[in-house]
């Protein structure tokens, strides 16, 4: 494998990026040219934010090829096309081999929710102190309990009475991170819905590997009232969701809601107020986890 490395402004990254395409790279992926120096741009905006900007004032492209004659053809066809100028060619490049399968596993290390209940990689010893530990691995779906909202909602069910969980809801399941935790701690009835199919076979999948019995589908499978309503979505989204989501939550039961950050607070607050009276029960990073119960 080779790499073709190319500097442009941000108006001509588009071009050179569908060129590079046509040329039959494999990969082409667009980095900040400044990262790590004074210069670096924030590109990204918080969530529910616009970004700042579209993209860096100078990017560095890097195209990846099967063969050192790809990445050398293309390095000299594309300086002769017009959208190129401003562009550069900094050079070709032989990628080392590496073990990408125990490089990407050495990032993910497991993930203590309380001292006694931890998230643990399929490829990790369980640590000592993990009395009880849900076996996730990264894939498909968002949830593998290093977010800050995850790991509060996981510290919420753990701290619920034994047996206290009733009936549960996981409405935006993901990875079905939070209601495999829900029937390690005891939950009977679970569903677990999702818009993403990739995500509802994920949580299947998952549910299968920890030896947990839940229902996985789409948002429609979700039907009547639950003791206990989680939520780790956005909060842009919550705000829209707020009567369906109340409306699944049965007397005396509790909705559990993540993905907020503080900022957002008051306005969740006002969304759900004609419903249930929400409140921060958690906070970590800059997120909230807020929580009512129905009287």
């Amino acid at each position: 494998m080779f790499e073709l490395y190319l500097m442009c402004p941000q108006e001509r990254v588009e071009d050179v990026s569908d060129a590079l395409q046509a040329l039959e790279a494999l990969s082409v992926s667009v980095e900040d040219m400044d990262a790590h120096t004074d210069a670096e741009q924030a590109l990204f905006g918080e969530p529910g934010m616009p970004a700042p900007k579209e993209g860096w004032n100078r990017s560095r492209i890097v195209a990846l090829f099967q063969e050192r004659a790809g990445a050398e053809e293309a390095a000299k066809l594309l300086p002769l096309q017009d959208f190129f100028e401003g562009c550069q060619v900094l050079g070709v490049q032989e990628l080392q081999q590496q073990d990408w399968v125990r490089l990407t596993q050495s990032q993910f290390q497991p993930v203590d929710i309380t001292p006694e209940f931890w998230i643990v990689p399929t490829w990790h010893e369980l640590p000592e102190a993990a009395k009880i530990s849900i076996r996730l691995d990264p894939g498909l779906a968002f949830g593998t309990g290093t977010h800050p909202t995850t790991r509060m909602c996981l510290r919420w069910i753990a701290r619920q009475p034994q047996g206290s969980l009733g009936r549960v809801l996981d409405y935006g399941c993901g990875s079905g991170i939070l209601a495999i935790g829900a029937a390690k701690f005891g939950a009977q009835d679970i569903d677990a819905v999702d818009i993403d199919p990739d995500a509802v076979t994920s949580c299947a999948l998952n549910a299968q590997a920890n030896a947990v019995q839940l229902n996985a589908g789409l948002p429609d499978r979700a039907q009547g009232q639950y003791q206990t309503v989680l939520a780790n979505i956005l909060a842009t989204p919550l705000k829209v969701l707020a009567p369906l989501l109340c409306s699944h939550v049965q007397a005396g039961g509790h909705l559990v809601l993540a993905g907020i950050l503080e900022r957002q607070t008051e306005e969740l607050i006002e969304a759900y107020a004609p419903y249930l009276p929400l409140r921060v029960a958690d906070t970590e990073d800059g997120w909230v986890l807020m929580t009512a119960q129905r009287a």
